[in-house]
Order: C-alpha cells, then structure tokens, then sequence
C-alpha cells in the first residue's frame, strides 16, 4: 500500500460504513453509513449532531486510533465503502502505513485535559507520544521540542515542570493540545475541545486552534456541538444524524436551506433561540460516542 503523495486532501471517504462488531449480549450496531466527504487541504471542517450520530466514532477511525488499540476493547471496524488519510486507505491498513497516518494526524480526545496522566510532568506529557516512537530520541531535542510546543500554546515555560492538578483546565487544555500536535500534524481531529473547560477561557481556547491552524496550515476536523464555536474556525459544516450525513456545507448555508428533517428541525430550535429540538423518534444509542458538557444558550445541546 503505497501513499499518494499527489493526493491534495487529507481525508477522502466515500460510502464509508463503520460498524462495532457484536460482543457478549450486544449485537453488531452499524455506527455510521454512508459517509462521503472531501476534507480540503488548510480546512476546518465543523461536525455536530446528536448522541450516538457517529461523530466520535467518525473521529477515532480517521485518527487510526482504533487500530491501536489494545486487546479485548471493543472498536469499530471500516465493515462498507473507504476511507483514505493523507493518502493512506485505512481499510486493512498496514502496521507501517498506520504509523504514517498516526505520525500525520493529530487526535485531541473529548476528554484529554481531563485524562492527563497525573503522575507526569507538563514536559514528560507532551513528549510522551515522541518517546513511545522512539525512547532512545535525543533528550536535548526532544527538551527543545517540548519547550517550543509549550510555547507555541500560548503557555509560559514555567508549567514544564508542574502537574496536571496544579493547572487550570484552560491549561490542562492547552496541555492537551501540546502533545496533540507535538509531531506538527498535516491534519488535526478535536473533539469536543471546549469540553469541561471553564466557560471563560472557551472562546480562548478555539481561538488558539484557529490561529494554530492559520500558522501552520494544518486541516483539522472539530466536532462541537457549539456553533459559536464553529462559527469561529470552522470553513464548513457536516450535520450527523443515526449515523449518516444529512447537511454539509457552509453553517449558514446549511441552517438557511436544510433538506433533512432533523437539520429542517434544529433550524428551527435555532432560530427560535432554543438550540435543543427533540431526538427522533426510535433514535438508537447503542455505543455512545461520550458524553457533552452543558453548552451556552447558542449551543446545540445533544451530548456527543
């Protein structure tokens, strides 16, 4: 399997069907159907939807991060279409090409900042992923490499040496955002990056990623349920819903002319200022993605 390194976009699927395989009492749930999009090079693509919709699902396969996983977990599986990042088909994907998809592309997890192993240092957090790759990485350099993306987040080189506990969570964030993109990625997947931050410093925290993005020109899926948020940073829209992609393209565009029902009525909670319509009927939930933190008045409150 060969890299396409004519291919422009990092994320090409096309049809892409991703289904978590039946275990013990649960039988197979097909999680996403249908999936086509092109993600450009240097765009942010915004993604909501409501609980169960897909999108974490969505975000874990794209980032290769279901493929590392361990034993005995739980993961979906590419079961219809195909999905191809930064050149590489992630169907029956190779133990090497994985390693050049996981080197490429940066993964900021829903609960990241929360989850920021507590017995580690700032520094020893950020070069973590380094030295999974390679322990016997120069120290001097690696030291460089963690000041500079320290840096390079907006926080000062003080909190090197300073435990998760002991920072904000707009700092655990940034943190978080550090080691996500440490290997300076050609595409960044953050999902829910506002989640359980302080909502005084939310708005900091996107702008980060938006003038990070802007820098280095890195594309980036965002999944949040905020369109403040996505109004921010976000070129486009995808709207997920049981699975599939029923609205795609820019957020005004998308609300203003909707053709999917559940898109027809969450234009309509917006517009009435509400931003919570009801989940269809019969909606299924059967992996969740995870779970959302309350939003603000201009967010569309379906957990993830």
């Amino acid at each position: 399997m060969r890299r396409v390194e004519a291919d422009p976009y990092p994320i090409v699927a096309s049809d892409l069907t991703v289904e978590y395989p039946p275990h013990g009492a649960s039988s197979a749930f097909v999680a996403v159907r249908g999936f086509s999009l092109t993600l450009g090079r240097g765009e942010v693509l915004g993604l909501l939807g409501e609980s169960g919709s897909g999108k974490s699902t969505l975000a874990r396969v794209l980032s290769g991060a279901t493929h590392g996983a361990g034993r005995g977990d739980v993961q979906p599986q590419i079961t219809g279409g195909e999905a191809t990042v930064l050149g590489y088909p992630l169907r029956r994907i190779g133990r090497r090409q994985l390693a050049r998809v996981t080197f490429g592309v940066g993964m900021l997890a829903q609960d990241a900042a929360t989850t920021l192993p507590a017995s580690l240092t700032v520094a020893d957090i950020v070069a973590e992923p380094v030295l999974e790759r390679d322990h016997r990485y120069n120290r001097a350099a690696l030291a460089t490499m963690v000041a500079t993306m320290v840096d390079a987040v907006r926080l000062p080189l003080s909190v090197l040496g300073k435990y998760p506990y002991e920072l904000s969570s707009g700092q655990r964030q940034r943190v978080a955002l550090a080691r996500a993109l440490v290997f300076e990625p050609a595409l960044l997947i953050a999902d829910e990056p506002t989640a359980g931050v302080d909502a005084l410093v939310r708005d900091d925290v996107i702008d980060l990623i938006g003038e990070l993005q802007h820098e280095r020109a890195f594309s980036a899926v965002l999944i949040s349920n905020d369109l403040g948020v996505l109004r921010r940073v976000a070129n486009r829209i995808g709207v997920m819903h049981q699975g599939v992609l029923v609205g795609l393209g820019p957020i005004d565009e998308v609300f203003d002319n909707p053709w999917h029902p559940y898109v027809i009525e969450l234009a309509a909670a917006l517009a009435l200022g509400t931003g919570e319509p009801e989940p269809a009927a019969g909606a299924v939930d059967a992996v969740p993605d995870a779970s959302a933190a309350p939003a603000a008045a201009s967010t569309v409150r379906h957990e993830q």
